[in-house]
């Protein structure tokens, strides 16, 4: 009986590595649509890029933190998360590159508006395929 309640005392299972890594997976993608909501709500008149560039951050964090979650999840879910990550961080540098344009301009203003719409297709696009029900 000993051995039998040593066993049940180990570490943590593969299992609960991969409900960790679930966690952080679908809390890196709640956080993620919560910062596209927040800049796809800016207008050419409220885009600032002290704003854009917190979100962005944010995204990047998240992104970061849901690649390295990666590792304990199941062959098909990191094969998901892969696509969906490398998908959405490719729009996340195009935005970037916007912000770094000056938005002192009307015009500059209108097209990080238009990129950051951009970037809500994409995420809802990449991350639909990764379930968290």
């Amino acid at each position: 009986m000993l051995v039998l309640a040593l066993g049940a005392c180990g570490g943590s299972s593969s299992q609960d590595k991969a409900a960790a890594a679930q966690s952080t997976v679908c809390d890196g993608r709640a956080s993620i649509g919560k910062q596209v909501d927040q800049l796809t709500s800016l207008t050419p008149s409220t885009v600032t890029t002290e704003a854009v560039t917190k979100s962005l951050t944010t995204i990047k964090n998240d992104l970061k933190d849901m690649a390295n979650a990666q590792s304990d999840l199941s062959s098909d879910r990191r094969s998901e998360l892969q696509a969906a990550n490398k998908a959405f961080a490719s729009s996340v540098q195009s935005v970037t590159g916007e912000v770094l344009k000056s938005l002192s301009a009307s015009d500059a203003k209108a097209a990080l508006v238009t990129a950051l719409d951009q970037l809500k297709t994409s995420y809802q696009s990449a991350f639909s395929r990764v379930s968290c029900d």
